[in-house]
Formats: structure tokens, sequence, C-alpha cells
């Protein structure tokens, strides 16, 4: 016991820098390795993004208790949240509000009955293909109700195309990947609470190449999401 003092008293200043970080992370902004390719091209396997923690809600630190609200999750937004299946980290973009009445036909998104646009996507997005899968995919810019991202479809992959109409429930949000036929998401896991969301993600910090000797993608620092 005596030891463990000694070395507490010791390291004190340590040991309020790492307790500092950890309370920082938890309630104020977090970073994440992005391990999958569920948010292609949107996001990319190598890619460091920074969670800001404070963009919805003021929580206490190490719980998913809300203390005070301070903005409400928009359509279209890139957040974090923790699954409500296994309570694994995920990333996703927020696809619909608590009342929207949502449904897909055939990859065709429609929320309140307004049907999602489908067209070319920017130069950028089309050269960032998933690396998992070696069959045809399709990227494309979908617009529905002022929000645009680009996605991924892939013809010939089996996955969930269509589902609903579905009512999202009071407090809860639908989560869909931006990499269609490529991601565990609300079709599969359900709704999120909005106390499992855990920050909105609007810029990745950095990215290293995981398939070329880990180099940095050097235009992908800072680079802002849409």
């Amino acid at each position: 016991m005596l030891k463990l003092r000694k070395l507490v008293a010791e390291n004190k200043g340590f040991l309020f820098f790492v307790f500092g970080m950890i309370l920082v992370r938890s309630a104020v902004a977090d970073w994440y390795g992005v391990p999958s390719g569920s948010m292609y091209p949107t996001l990319m396997i190598g890619d460091r993004i920074v969670t800001n923690r404070l963009a919805y809600d003021v929580k206490l630190p190490f719980t998913d208790v809300i203390l005070k609200h301070l903005a409400d999750p928009k359509r279209g937004d890139i957040v974090t949240f923790t699954s409500p299946e296994d309570g694994n980290r995920l990333v996703k973009r927020l696809v619909a509000l608590p009342g929207d009445v949502v449904e897909m036909r055939g990859e065709q998104l429609i929320i309140n009955g307004v049907q999602a646009a489908y067209g070319q996507a920017d130069s950028g997005a089309i050269t960032r293909l998933s690396p998992d899968y070696v069959g045809p995919q399709l990227v494309l810019a979908e617009q529905i109700l002022g929000s645009r991202r680009p996605i991924i479809v892939m013809p010939e992959r089996k996955a969930l195309r269509s589902f609903g109409p579905v009512t999202v429930p009071p407090g809860q949000y639908l989560m869909l990947g931006d990499n269609r036929d490529n991601s565990k998401d609300s079709r599969y896991i359900g709704f999120v609470r909005r106390e499992l969301i855990s920050g909105q993600v609007s810029r990745v910090a950095f990215s290293f190449d995981t398939g070329h000797y880990y180099l940095p993608r050097m235009d992908r620092i800072g680079a802002a999401l849409q």
C-alpha cells in the first residue's frame, strides 16, 4: 500500500494528465480510426476522425446520461453512436428523424413520401471505391430533403434493398451507411435512441492508406465531409 501511495505521489502530474485526456474523450471530443468499409465513399478505411461530443448534448462523463440538450441532430449528419445490438461504437449517416416515415424500394430512399433523386457523384467520390469487395460498384449522389451525399451501391451483392414504410419512434433515429449494400445499420440493428448518439463527425483529421504501407493520404488531411 505504501509503495502504491509513493508511486501515485511521484507520478501525480502524469496521472492527472491521463485522467484529463480520458475525461475530454468522454465528454468533449473523441477520435477513432475507421476500421470498415461501411461508409465508403465518404469515410475510408484508415481515416482518423474526430467526434464532437458536444454537438447535440452535454452528458455525464463516462455515461449516456444527458444533462442538457444543446442542438437537435439533423438529417444527413454523420454521427457516432453505440449500437443498440451489441454496444459497439459505430459511425453512420443519420437519415431520418423522430416521426419520419421511411422506406426503401430497390435502393431508392423515400422519406415522408419524398423520393430521393440520384445523379452522378463528384470526381473525388468516384475514385473512393470499397477495397473489400471485388464486384461492380456504382458511386451515386443521393439528394433528399435538402441533404446531399455520395453513396455506393453494389448490384450483385446480396443486401436488404427494400423495407418499410416504418415510422421512426419518438426520441429515436434511423441510420444508414453510405456504402448501402455493405453496412450493418438500422436495417439490421434497429432504431438508435438519442442518448446512444455520442457525437457528430464533420472532418477527417488525417488518414493512412492501409493497402499501401500505411502511407499518409495527403488529400484527406482535414478533409471536410459531405
